[in-house]
């Protein structure tokens, strides 16, 4: 292990001084001194007992405005530099384990349940019931330019190539950073939702089409060696979906016209990788052995297999150019495209049997097999899109309606009202909409959309979600909707619940619906629930948050099992704490007993993506860990909470909630100190995604859409929203008669533990000195003692999670994290002083030339604080 870290650190300084060198080519010797000299004196002063940091702050303002850019710069690519090291160097970690049953290796798992009493054919029947959507969503927390991306990812493999003692990757290394020192870290424009969509194919493309078939094939072998039980090669428990052109809730930049656009794309792409890959396999296939079965679908002649694949190779093609002509807007009809997946896996399947049936198993287990097992998890169309709308845009549709048609005013009617009429309409014959009606545009779009939805491929879609979704009617409306305009199968309808309140009400919401005879039919049963994090969290602090998402979970998972309903819970996590961030194998098998029954679905947001699967080595690492997790809280789930935990807890919430209402809903001082310490205006001017930043352009605090919100807080390292009324609640507990049954609860209930877990990793990354110099330079003397009072408090809580935890610093007991955020800390500190200047400075004298400088600064801290929305 430890020649493992020093050929970690051997890395980051090979990718320093190439970096150096570059910069001193480009910039003189002056310049790269300068920068040098600040680099030392920031890690000078994070090895000061005060760490003041007087000298830094001094050569930092000596610097002319021409350096400032320069310098943000140099620092804000050494960071993403350190990133792609770190990453690579957990694959090299992984790697020298990779044949050993590691404690939390799939193979353990298995022989632990058998161990428990479960017999193999149970282990593996799992996975063939085992339904894991991971869905890929466009929120903007990914800083970094898709061009830049792609150099990141040539850099990882340059490092790779390096371990294999490949002497011309370096010059290839140096060549790649002297491109990304002379290209441009902002985006000049904001991404559209159809780039957003092509960024998550990329993904596909790059990363997880190697990753998916090299995880089943590891799961398979390991079922096979632990339990003597094969997978299934049309399994595949893990399948992707996406909310990159779906997702309009908030955003009116996805339209049915983007939407009908990236289904397209997606099929497109399918069929694009399918081609590469059956070239590649007809070039192997030259084999003139076939079964009886082959031979009598492609007649007599010398290599079989490439006949066959030449029809698939023809239909593949042909889907292409036809997606490809729907694209440039022709309507035309084919025939003979691949619109089912069966239709690709079949004569896959039959090369298959056949060459296993002549001896020649070895070549079918290879190239083919991984083709067969990409299906299994790709289908015809790389994800399955989620559409995802709010429930007043649906209500306004029906409000125009009943106006046209002189029934009054749907919104003004009761629920029975609404429901009684959305139930009548569902069961009538007559078309809903009338001719010669105009709708708002609005409107419009709504019908727009469920029209694209309608005529999609039903394998091509995911749920449509309805977020502020709070009644059976909200539901009922978009299901008359999508049959309105002639969907042909019964498209999941999933109810948001994000808000305390709508987290409360949710057992009640979904038990109004299930009672509905007509509804529990439509469901097949199998409901499905998404449970959000950000609102929530932001709404009513991180420990009131979670634990109303715990409650609303095991109330949905019991009341499911009355009605004899199968429930999914989606879980709307984003990659921080404040939005349910954190490892996502912890927060699975945290989560309520029974509420995870072979099916999960959870998004993955932002930059998390490329953290966890831009690399092959490192997404079949967190596809194991995801599908590990799953399968032990399906067939061993952590036993519930203890009567005396859950009144502890219910306390605690409480308090928590209280105290956080009171500092941002009630301290008439916080909306103002927030706009002026963190750069939560300044954000707007960062072209990130293609939604706005808030939902109301003339809002407060309220409108403000969670990522931005903790977004701005993490760039001055406050981390508010991830302990703020956490920090009274458990301060209470522990100064009281309770502090023993907190640390019980830390020790015996996974919930809790995850949850102080995630609290901990956070406050690591604060630091109340950057938040006190911001304070400084930007805020005025009223405001001050309001920041005084949270530094004190975030400081307090850093006490308490230390006592409940035993230990005397925060990540005593994950020295690897602690290193991690060790070692950024020098390079991401010149970025925060010289942030706070820049913001001072915009704000009193703006400046377009210091603009593009600031927009580093973000994008530096964002790349050195990772989990940053």
């Amino acid at each position: 292990m430890t020649d493992l870290h020093e050929a970690l650190r051997d890395d980051v300084r090979m990718l320093g001084t190439s970096l150096g060198e570059t910069i001193k080519a480009h910039l003189g010797e002056a310049l790269f001194e300068k920068i040098e000299a600040v680099r030392q004196l920031a890690k000078e002063g994070r090895n000061t007992a005060e760490s003041e940091h007087e000298e830094l702050l001094r050569a930092l303002k000596d610097l002319s405005e021409d350096d400032v850019l320069p310098l943000s710069r140099a620092f804000t690519q050494f960071l993403n530099l350190a990133n792609i090291a770190e990453e690579h160097h957990r694959v090299r970690r992984h790697l020298e384990v990779t044949d050993v049953c590691t404690p939390d290796s799939l193979c353990t798992l298995f022989s632990q349940l058998r161990q428990k009493g479960f017999s193999p054919q149970q282990v593996s029947g799992a996975f063939s019931k085992m339904q894991i959507d991971l869905v890929l969503t466009a929120h903007p927390t990914e800083v970094n330019r898709r061009t830049l991306i792609q150099k990141y990812d040539d850099i990882a493999e340059c490092l790779r190539r390096l371990d294999r003692g490949d002497e011309d990757a370096q010059h290839r290394l140096d060549e790649l950073i002297r491109q990304i020192w002379h290209t441009d870290e902002i985006r000049k424009q904001r991404p559209t939702p159809v780039d957003e969509a092509k960024w998550g194919f990329a993904v596909i493309e790059n990363s997880l089409w190697t990753a998916v078939p090299k995880f089943l094939r590891r799961l398979d072998s390991q079922l096979h060696e632990t339990l003597g039980e094969r997978l299934p090669l049309n399994c595949s428990p893990i399948r992707f979906a996406s909310w990159m052109g779906g997702d309009r809730d908030g955003n009116p930049n996805v339209t049915a016209k983007v939407t009908e656009e990236v289904l397209l794309l997606s099929r497109w792409m399918a069929a694009d990788l399918y081609l590469n890959d059956i070239d590649v396999l007809r070039a192997e296939l030259s084999m003139y052995r076939a079964n009886k079965e082959l031979r009598e679908r492609v007649g007599d002649c010398a290599e079989p297999y490439r006949k066959l694949l030449g029809e698939v190779r023809e239909k593949l093609a042909a889907t292409k150019n036809w997606v490809a002509r729907q694209l440039n807007g022709k309507t035309d009809k084919e025939s003979e495209i691949l619109v089912h997946e069966d239709a690709l896996l079949e004569p896959l399947m039959l090369c298959y049997r056949s060459l296993q049936e002549c001896g020649m198993g070895v070549i079918a287990e290879s190239a083919l097999e991984d083709i067969i097992r990409r299906i299994a998890c790709f289908g015809l169309t790389l994800v399955k899109l989620d559409i995802r709308q709010s429930s007043d845009r649906h209500a306004q549709v029906f409000e125009e309606l009943s106006q046209f048609y002189g029934l009054g005013s749907y919104n003004g009617w009761s629920e029975e009202g609404r429901q009684n009429f959305l139930l009548k309409e569902l069961q009538s014959r007559r078309p809903l909409l009338p001719n010669g009606w105009t709708p708002s545009p609005e409107v419009q779009e709504v019908i727009d959309t469920c029209r694209v939805v309608a005529q999609a491929e039903p394998n091509a879609l995911g749920s449509y979600v309805i977020s502020m979704a709070s009644t059976p009617s909200d539901v009922l409306a978009v299901i008359l909707l999508l049959r309105e305009m002639g969907i042909s199968h019964n498209m999941r309808v999933v109810p948001l619940f994000e808000t305390l309140d709508d987290l409360e009400s949710a057992r009640d919401c979904i038990d109004a619906l299930l009672k509905v005879d007509w509804y529990k039919a439509y469901t097949e049963g199998h409901q499905e629930v998404m449970i959000g994090y950000s609102d929530s969290s932001k709404d009513a602090g991180q420990l009131a948050a979670a634990w109303g998402q715990f409650k609303a979970q095991e109330a949905l998972t019991q009341l499911c099992k009355e009605h004899d309903v199968h429930l999914t819970l989606f879980h709307g996590r984003g990659g921080t704490v404040g939005r349910g961030g954190g490892p996502s194998h912890t927060a699975i098998l945290a989560q309520p007993p029974g509420s995870v029954d072979h099916s999960l679905r959870l998004t993955e947001q932002g930059e998390m993506i490329r953290f966890k699967y831009g690399m092959p080595d490192l997404a079949v690492r967190n596809l194991e860990l995801c599908t590990g997790a799953v399968l032990e809280a399906t067939l061993t789930p952590a036993p519930g909470p203890e009567e005396s935990w859950r009144v502890q807890m219910e306390s605690m919430a409480k308090k928590g909630l209280t105290d956080y209402r009171a500092i941002v809903r009630d301290d008439p001082s916080f909306v103002p100190y927030f706009r002026a310490a963190t750069p939560e205006q300044e954000l707007a001017k960062l072209p990130l995604g293609s939604r706005p930043a808030k939902r109301r352009q003339d809002g407060g605090v309220e409108s403000l859409r969670a990522i931005p919100w903790i977004f701005a807080w993490t760039q001055i390292r406050l981390m508010l929203p991830a302990w703020l009324g956490s920090d009274t609640a458990l301060g209470e507990a522990l100064n009281g008669s309770s502090a023993g049954l907190v640390k019980q609860m830390y020790q015996q209930w996974p919930f809790f533990r995850s949850t102080i877990d995630m609290l901990e990793m956070v406050l690591a990354k604060s630091d109340t000195n950057i938040t006190a110099y911001y304070d400084k330079r930007l805020v005025s003397q009223e405001l001050c003692a309001l920041g005084s009072s949270l530094r004190s408090r975030l400081l307090n809580t850093v006490m308490l999670i230390n006592t409940i935890k035993e230990q005397d610093y925060l990540l005593q007991g994950n020295p690897v994290i602690r290193q991690s955020i060790d070692v950024r800390n020098p390079y991401i500190d010149p970025l925060h002083f010289l942030q706070a200047e820049l913001l001072n400075r915009d704000r009193n004298e703006p400046d377009q030339r210091l603009e593009q400088a600031l927009m580093v600064t973000m994008a530096g801290i964002s790349a050195g604080m990772r989990n940053t929305g």
